[in-house]
């Protein structure tokens, strides 16, 4: 499956130990973390390899050094204007490598972020998609092994970082206004510890020096100021309709049964799965909830897991609701189709569509939430008709496969969909293949400047795709502004 996270193209990493940099009374905790009481909750995570392991102390390990795009997020989707700051180690890392923090992500690539790099350098980005801008950058001194005090700050559209006390840059951006904290890695193991998230403003920024103890675990404090349009933190995503348990949409018993604004439905019982469900035919699940255990049942979310369930050529899948942990959620070897299929919370991919040439896939119905990079990923051919959908808090709903050793023309049809900020792209494709996606009566609630269609140059050898545009063009991204309701 294809990784959307882009590395920064610098490299090395350096070290001189300083303590943690000291928030000033100005300065209101939000959140503090320091893993002493192990594995923490609330975080979301997508990649890698993540534990707690002694490392002088408690620390929050990613140790999957070759994991191209590893990332954990917390604290609240709707927060502006803070200050992040962690300790950070690299403990290995690739050419093009780095390891640090990031503020302000309202999805896995549209994030600020300060980084060590593999060049010895730490530098402080914007990112959004698959484009990243230096905003500043400094040498770092040591050798990989040591643990580096980064703080980066984002206030108003201005965006400053420090390693250790020493500025690293600023700049000016507005490609992130609100978003949570996180702890990113890109070829890299490394370890953090002492996440620490202040209000920003005077008095905030930190002194060479100065130091103080450990934070302690705490997610409490008073959030920062929020826009009017702000989305709700994860766990409380702004559109999602209630929760599992409160209420109850009818299952679906053909296409089109639901409506992309129903509620997120009632599961009728629970079915752990340990090993993926083979469908061949027709699985009807009465919308029951399944979810992994065992082989299926880890929190990490790598590339190459088995899904839950793992549908023939020419299978049905319908009434499901896959909760969490949902491994790779639904794989389709050829044609299929899903109805009424809701993802509680997607983790890596919700599905992936690998039929051959003329395979023809449908989803109708259902909803997705909680997907930190993509929903569904196209990596075969054919045509995919997404319908009758809802999706919220993600990455991008759809990506044609930018890197497959086997590269196809595919079709998207996107058609009366409902979609929730915070996300990213609705969908990414290639033009040197042939790709075309189609959208129509598409509303987009929270964010009036989401991607609907971004362009890309494919290719077959796993590096990563080049963007070359976005927005309709009538050939590759076939929607006009009447097709999308932004609210």
């Amino acid at each position: 499956m294809y990784a959307g996270l882009a590395a920064a193209g610098v490299a090395g990493i350096a070290a001189a130990a300083v303590a943690l940099t000291v928030p000033s009374a100005n300065a209101s905790t939000l959140f503090s973390e320091n893993f002493e009481a192990g594995a923490p909750s609330g975080w979301s995570k997508s990649g890698g390899d993540w534990s707690v392991v002694d490392d002088g102390s408690k620390a929050y390990r990613q140790s999957k050094a070759g994991s191209e795009a590893a990332r954990v997020f917390a604290g609240d989707a709707s927060w502006t204007d803070y200050a992040v700051q962690a300790k950070v180690k690299a403990v290995e890392v690739g050419a093009g490598g780095f390891a640090g923090v990031a503020a302000r992500a309202s999805g896995p690539t549209t994030l600020y972020r300060l980084v060590l790099t593999s060049a010895g350098t730490a530098e402080l980005q914007t990112v959004k998609g698959s484009a990243v801008t230096v905003l500043g950058s400094v040498p770092v001194a040591s050798a990989t092994g040591t643990f580096h005090t980064l703080q980066i700050q984002a206030s108003g559209t201005t965006v400053k970082g420090w390693v250790d006390g020493t500025p690293v840059g600023s700049g000016t951006s507005a490609v992130a206004a609100k978003g949570r904290l996180g702890l990113v890695t890109s070829l890299a193991s490394a370890s953090f510890d002492d996440v620490l998230a202040t209000t920003a403003g005077a008095g905030t920024e930190p002194t060479p020096g100065r130091t103080t103890a450990a934070p302690a675990p705490t997610t409490a404090g008073p959030a920062p100021t929020k826009s009017a349009s702000a989305a709700p933190s994860p766990s409380k995503t702004a559109s999602a309709a209630p929760s599992p348990g409160k209420t109850t949409a009818p299952p679906a018993t053909g296409g089109g049964a639901v409506s992309p604004n129903a509620p997120w439905p009632t599961a009728t019982g629970t079915k752990p799965v340990s090993a993926s469900v083979k469908v061949s035919g027709t699985l009807d699940g009465g919308m029951a909830r399944y979810y992994g255990t065992g082989a299926l049942g880890g929190s990490g979310q790598d590339e190459g897991q088995d899904p839950i369930f793992d549908l023939a050529d020419g299978a049905t899948l319908k009434n499901v609701i896959l909760g969490s942990p949902a491994a790779d959620g639904v794989h389709c070897a050829g044609s299929c189709t899903l109805i009424n299929v809701w993802w509680e919370d997607v983790g890596e991919d919700a599905a992936t569509f690998r039929g051959g040439a003329n395979a023809v896939f449908t989803i109708d119905g259902g909803g997705a939430r909680k997907a930190d990079d993509k929903v569904f990923q196209h990596n075969g051919g054919g045509t995919l008709t997404i319908k009758n959908f809802q999706v919220s808090d993600f990455g991008k709903l759809y990506r044609s496969c930018g890197n497959c050793s086997t590269q196809y023309k595919r079709t998207l049809i996107v058609d009366t969909v409902t979609v929730t900020a915070p996300g990213d792209l609705l969908a990414g494709v290639n033009t040197n293949y042939g790709d075309t996606a189609t959208f129509r009566n598409i509303t987009v609630i929270g964010d009036k400047s989401m991607d609907i269609c971004t362009r890309f140059t494919g290719n077959s050898t796993g590096k990563e795709p080049t963007k070359t545009g976005s927005g309709p063009d009538g050939t590759t991204c076939k929607y006009s502004t009447s097709d999308v309701t932004f609210k």
